[in-house]
């Protein structure tokens, strides 16, 4: 009996395995190479443009709730943040480096960083260190941007596809804590506040991943 029941999992766990695999090898895919020059600088400037980056600059708070879990209330004007999920309650001075957190702010460090840049990202396709191309996508105009340097995960490119007026519409990831190259999620569910352009919806194939903002000013 003990047999024939390991016998099953054993099965199973193969058969699991053959599926993730299969998985795998279908939605994986290698990073593209785009073009570098004026014709990515132009896009990003299109879409900055579009979502109102200067608004967004001027911005002093952001108050926000990631997967209906984590929860945030950032002080842009004063550098600070405070961090709640479950029953954690944390405040960040981000004046501070991470090397004088405590393991705790750290986790909270991590998660905001992680969660923000859902919120965020298209608004830091110019920070320091970006690199920006073009390239050919299906159903837009494709803005390849890797992050050299800052961040967790220094390294991980982005694809976004932006329609014609501006708008990022998907990205593709191709990051080092996603195992998949290439995992498209939708950027949709725009909303406008404060005369800045929020997406507060992403969904894939795999995942869905909310955000809600609350408020902004």
């Amino acid at each position: 009996m003990i047999r024939k029941i390991l016998r099953f999992f054993g099965l199973l766990f193969l058969v699991l395995l053959a599926i993730a695999i299969t998985i795998y090898v279908i939605v994986d895919k290698p990073l593209p190479n785009g073009t570098l020059g004026q014709d990515a600088e132009l896009l990003a400037d299109e879409m900055l443009s579009v979502l109102n980056k200067q608004a967004f600059d001027s911005l002093e708070y952001i108050e926000f709730t990631f997967r209906n879990s984590n929860y945030y209330q950032w002080d842009r004007a004063n550098n600070n943040v405070m961090v709640k999920w479950l029953e954690e309650e944390v405040y960040l001075d981000l004046n501070q480096s991470i090397d004088t957190y405590n393991l705790l702010e750290i986790k909270a460090y991590q998660k905001f960083i992680n969660d923000s840049f859902w919120l965020i990202a298209p608004f830091k396709v110019r920070d320091e260190g970006v690199i920006r191309s073009t390239l050919q996508v299906e159903n837009g105009r494709g803005l390849l941007v890797t992050y050299s340097s800052g961040g967790l995960t220094p390294g991980d490119s982005y694809l976004w596809i932006i329609d014609n007026r501006g708008f990022p519409i998907a990205w593709r990831l191709w990051t080092s804590n996603i195992p998949i190259g290439g995992l498209e999620l939708s950027w949709s569910g725009w909303v406008k506040m404060n005369e800045v352009w929020f997406s507060t919806s992403h969904d894939g194939k795999m995942t869905t991943v909310p955000v809600e903002v609350h408020s902004v000013r």
